[in-house]
């Protein structure tokens, strides 16, 4: 009940006419009145409703006005009504008296006086909208310290996340200068060799076998400096928005053979190696240079956390989705780091281990998401990790990736 709603009365007395004459006086628009001709049904309506003011005639049948009040006033839903006794008898029974008693706030000898009642219905009208009203503003106020307090926890965490933040772009920032200053200083020192060599008038230095080493060395620092630009710059266009997907029909099996073959060397130099199950064809509608990067990111962390081992490729037919997983046998993922490798610059190498961006991961799920997909992993610690790429290879799948390009 808000405190704009009319305030409920309760009028008992067994004479039908009596009702009818005080709700008449009584009844405005800002008041309801209910009628009980006895206790028990009074008992009834207060068991319903919350009154702001309950008017008893003192001699009923049965049950009296006193008796009602008395079982008003042991019970907690009825203790706090405000009562008022009408009686017809004589002032010298001294029921007033005994009506204050029982918890009466006022004692009325019929024949009653009309502006009597209605001023002190007035009073208690007045009264019940005020409580309501207080009530109203309290509730209001104890509903904006909950929005405060939530508030509080989320400017609290919202500034928890800032720090944290701040702090990734600062290690973030440090990390790219030194990712990038590692082929940069190979480069400039073999250009200061070269430079050297020729100064010195050693051309057998530049024999074609040596320059086509050369070559080779450039190209892979070339292309490390590269891939950490471009997996920049597919971090800027995701969060823009403005990444491009262009999908093709793809022969899976044929893509994955091709990028373990790419990554034997790089599996040899970590020690490990990687196995392809055979599985029969799989087609499907995808952008296949963006699958060959999702791959490529998955196999390069197996190798870089696998400890060592077998990291092993397989795929498999889940309905109208293919999955392929790539599992590892190194240390595993802490249960409450798991969301937090999918973030980007959120690294799992710790000290001594081998490090990179912290985009790789981010990155392959923003690309499973766009083809309609998505990338999960599973892991228990001490016994590596198996993460799966879940692509649908239906018409459905062409739409989505049609509409994401």
């Amino acid at each position: 009940m808000s405190a704009h709603d009319p305030s409920k009365l309760l009028i008992v007395d067994d004479l039908p006419e009596n009702l009818r004459a005080l709700d008449a006086l009584i009844r405005d628009e800002q008041r309801q009145v209910f009628q009980a001709q006895s206790g028990e049904e009074a008992l009834s309506l207060m068991l319903e409703h919350e009154f702001a003011l309950a008017i008893l005639d003192v001699q009923m049948p049965g049950m009296d006005g006193f008796e009602l009040a008395e079982l008003m006033r042991s019970t907690s839903r009825t203790r706090n009504i405000p009562i008022v006794f009408v009686s017809a008898a004589g002032r010298e029974l001294n029921y007033a008296f005994k009506g204050y008693e029982t918890g009466a706030v006022d004692f009325l000898y019929k024949p009653l006086d009309p502006d009597a009642v209605r001023s002190k219905v007035k009073v208690f009208v007045t009264l019940d909208q005020q409580r309501r009203e207080m009530q109203r503003q309290m509730e209001a106020l104890e509903a904006a310290r909950r929005d405060q307090e939530v508030l509080l926890r989320e400017l609290n965490a919202t500034q928890a996340e800032l720090q944290r933040s701040l702090r990734m772009r600062d290690e973030f920032m440090s990390l790219v200068a030194h990712e990038l200053r590692t082929p940069l200083n190979t480069l400039f020192l073999e250009t200061q060799m070269r430079s050297l060599q020729l100064k010195r008038g050693n051309l057998p230095a530049f024999n074609p076998e040596q320059m086509g080493n050369m070559i080779k060395r450039d190209e892979r620092q070339i292309k490390a400096m590269i891939r950490l630009i471009d997996d920049m710059l597919d971090v800027s266009r995701m969060k823009s928005g403005t990444l491009s997907i262009r999908p093709g029909k793809v022969e899976l099996l044929a893509l994955l053979e091709r990028v373990v073959n790419d990554l034997s060397l790089q599996a040899a130099a970590a020690g490990a190696n990687v196995v392809l199950a055979p599985h029969h064809p799989v087609e499907g509608y995808w952008d296949e240079f963006r699958i060959e990067q999702v791959v490529v990111n998955l196999l390069t962390n197996a190798l870089r956390y696998g400890g060592g081992g077998a990291v092993e490729v397989s795929v498999h037919d889940e309905g109208c989705n293919v999955r392929i997983a790539v599992r590892d046998h190194g240390k595993g993922i802490a249960p409450d780091f798991i969301d937090r490798i999918f973030e980007p610059y959120e690294r799992g190498a710790k000290s001594g281990e081998p490090k990179g961006l912290g985009l790789g991961l981010y990155i392959s799920r923003q690309l499973a998401a766009s083809h309609g997909g998505h990338l999960t992993v599973e892991s228990v610690p001490g016994q590596g990790a198996c993460f799966s790429l879940i692509l649908p290879c239906t018409e459905v799948a062409r739409m989505v990736a049609a509409a994401s390009a």
